[in-house]
């Protein structure tokens, strides 16, 4: 899959802008809340560090069968960063592993389903076959995310999360 995440994805009242080092200090307060870590696990991070996070996946992964793509999710064409959605790419791009997280402020609105799903339709447009998500037990918002993208909880747990999965194509 060549470099999804270089493209700018616009749709359903958002628009998905391609991670830049410069994105940190605007997704700083939108990553605040320690609400948002009681799932995903860590502390809200400091400008600098996510500077240094996003320089690092933007630098991308060391095992060259891996591809990280991620972009930004801004409400509306000029309204204020909510969010991120990630898509990992695996198995010569055969395998996209989603992962979203929407500022508290924003939650409950769909945006997290609304920003996956552009995610969804660029790598299903670039030929993925299988798409999954690994969804905390009993999160269910992330759960309803994850159904509504048609993707469906397997009995596989990673690292104590539910993997979900959609198969595009065999």
């Amino acid at each position: 899959m060549a470099e999804p995440a270089r493209v700018l994805l616009v749709g359903d009242g958002l628009r998905l802008e391609p991670l830049r080092t410069d994105h940190a200090a605007a997704m700083v307060p939108v990553l605040a809340d320690h609400a948002l870590y009681d799932v995903i696990g860590g502390v809200p991070p400091t400008v600098e560090e996510l500077t240094e996070r996003y320089a690092r996946q933007l630098r991308g992964p060391e095992d060259p069968d891996e591809e990280w793509h991620t972009w930004v999710v801004r409400d509306g064409e000029d309204g204020p960063l909510v969010g991120f959605v990630q898509a990992t790419l695996t198995g010569a791009g055969s395998c996209a592993e989603l992962a979203w997280v929407v500022g508290t402020p924003w939650q409950g609105r769909g945006v997290a389903r609304r920003a996956a799903a552009l995610v969804l339709d660029e790598v299903r447009r670039r030929g993925v076959a299988t798409v999954v998500a690994h969804v905390a037990p009993g999160h269910r918002p992330s759960e309803r995310v994850a159904a509504a993208l048609g993707l469906a909880p397997t009995p596989v747990e990673v690292d104590g999360e539910v993997r979900w999965e959609l198969r595009l194509r065999s």
